[in-house]
């Protein structure tokens, strides 16, 4: 287990300023870069934005993260899920020397990623995927069908909302992710064995209240039992916005792009 005591430098704090929610020279920017688009299924509509690559080459294969947005990024707006976050990934250093398909679906207000209460101590899944966690990943299955993206490269990242999806997301759908990177957010610890094989980098504050901390050292500890090898980076002095020390450590991309399944 990995823990990282750090405090906030410049570069980081002027990241975390263009994730506020609102900003509109980052808004601008992002929604000029990601295409705005609409993937239905079963009759449930679920609005995404897709990153490309900047030299895409059809002849060439790419990995695909699957990006999962926090609550305050619900809507049907198809934009405010552009606000936090992915202007990381989708930075010029990071698409240059990380060339790959982002997509970012937006999950609608009266829906989640997960069935969780987020301030639990523990949850059990539910029977079934929510609507929009389902056609996020029918997207990700469908996706190659259209462009040329590398099957065994695929990636989940998400925070608080999202990280919830994240651990969600592989522990229903162990076969499709090459790695998952879940950000203060909890899995179900009793699934732990589904998934103990598969590269997972979690991140949480340990000063978080709003979804406790024990949530990932416990999803950790688990995986560790089931014989897996997680990493696993807790910030002593991070409260619940610990996405924007995750996303910004440059060994997360590193380790990323590494991975295949």
């Amino acid at each position: 287990m990995k823990r990282t005591k750090a405090s906030l430098p410049a570069c980081i704090i002027a990241s975390i300023f263009l994730l506020i929610p609102g900003n509109p020279a980052h808004a601008d920017d992002m929604a000029r870069r990601f295409q705005a688009r609409l993937f239905s299924i079963h009759d449930f509509s679920l609005p995404y934005r897709l990153l490309k690559p900047k030299k895409y080459n059809p002849l060439l294969k790419y990995p695909l993260i699957l990006f999962l947005h926090g609550s305050d990024e619900r809507g049907t707006d198809n934009r405010k899920q552009l606000y936090v976050g992915l202007n990381i990934f989708a930075a010029e250093q990071n698409m240059d020397r990380y060339p790959c398909f982002i997509i970012a679906p937006q999950c609608p207000v009266d829906m989640k990623w997960a069935d969780v209460d987020w301030k639990s101590d523990r949850h059990t899944m539910q029977e079934k995927p929510t609507e929009a966690l389902a056609a996020s990943i029918e997207l990700a299955r469908q996706l190659p069908k259209e462009f040329s993206i590398d099957v065994s490269r695929v990636y989940v990242a998400g925070y608080s909302m999202g990280g919830f999806g994240a651990w969600e997301a592989i522990q229903r759908w162990p076969d499709l992710f090459a790695a998952a990177v879940p950000v203060c957010g909890g899995g179900d610890e009793t699934q732990a064995s589904r998934i103990a094989m598969i590269p997972i980098w979690a991140f949480h504050g340990a000063l978080d209240p709003l979804v406790k901390v024990a949530r990932s050292r416990n999803m950790i500890n688990a995986l560790v039992k089931a014989g897996g090898f997680p990493r696993y980076t807790e910030y002593p002095d991070i409260n619940h916005f610990s996405w924007g020390m995750a996303f910004n450590d440059p060994a997360l991309f590193e380790w990323l792009f590494r991975q295949k399944r």
